[in-house]
C-alpha cells in the first residue's frame, strides 16, 4: 500500500494549504457551507477517490464495497457506508 500512502501524502498536503484558503473565501464571500461534519477527512476521501481510478475497477461501487470495505478498513477506520460515500464525494470532486 505504499502507493495509497504516497498519494495520501501529497493530497494531505494540498488540504492542509488549500482548505484554509478556500474556507475563508467562503466565509468572506458569505456562501453557506455544509455543517454536517464527515466522519472521513477530506484528504481521505479524495484520497479513495483517486485511487478508485488508479486501480482499473470499472465502476466506483463495486470498488468501494468489494475493494475498500474487503482490504482498507485499517487505512480507512472511520469508514462509512456506500450511498453516504457517494454523498461526501460530491463535496471534494471540485476540489480533485
Amino acid at each position: 500500500m505504499n502507493n495509497l500512502d504516497d498519494v495520501f501524502g501529497d493530497v494531505d498536503d494540498f488540504c492542509q494549504t488549500f482548505l484554509p484558503a478556500c474556507k475563508k473565501h467562503l466565509i468572506s464571500s458569505g456562501i453557506k457551507q455544509s455543517n454536517n461534519p464527515s466522519p472521513l477527512s477530506v484528504s481521505k476521501m479524495m484520497t479513495i477517490v483517486i485511487a478508485f481510478y488508479q486501480s482499473g475497477y470499472r465502476d466506483f461501487k463495486t470498488y468501494f464495497i468489494h475493494f475498500i470495505f474487503r482490504y482498507l478498513t485499517n487505512e480507512f477506520p472511520k469508514l462509512v457506508i456506500y450511498m453516504r460515500m457517494l454523498k461526501l464525494t460530491q463535496g471534494v470532486l471540485v476540489l480533485l
